[in-house]
């Protein structure tokens, strides 16, 4: 029946995310989430960007400026930052436990930018807050 209905959709291309140390019921209210307000998959194809970027060797990160999105780690962070305030309290609790160990790695591995005001806001600091993600070095 649930196939049939992903079918009649025109969504049955993709499989719904599946994310490690997280129950079930945070699962299905991923899926759930997915099928009304996402698409399929579109949680774990967000945080495999995100693992991606982090497993690249070496001491520090320097986050890329992508116009394409498949390559977007910032992209892909906000993808998951949609997700996280559309689920339910639980399934957030356990997103964010997942994301917040991702985070971790981010912050120690890339370097805060000091121009990033300058950078995103084109000097106006009374602009509107951006994510801590935007605020980090995007080249040496």
């Amino acid at each position: 029946m649930r196939a049939q209905m992903r079918a009649v959709r025109g969504r049955q291309d993709r499989p719904f995310s599946q994310v490690r140390g997280m129950r079930r019921s945070a699962q299905a209210a991923v899926r759930r989430l997915e099928a009304q307000r996402f698409s399929p998959g579109c949680l774990s194809e967000a945080l495999g960007q995100y693992e991606q970027f982090l497993r690249q060797p070496g001491r520090w990160l320097y986050v890329p400026l992508s116009d394409c999105p498949c390559h977007d780690v910032l992209g892909a962070r906000d993808e998951v930052q949609a997700m996280l305030c559309a689920l339910p309290l639980s399934a957030r609790r356990e997103l964010n436990r997942v994301v917040s160990r991702l985070d971790a790695e981010f912050e120690r591995r890339t370097l805060p930018d000091p121009h990033a005001a300058r950078r995103l806001f084109g000097g106006w600091f009374d602009a509107p807050r951006w994510p801590w993600w935007y605020l980090r070095l995007t080249k040496p």
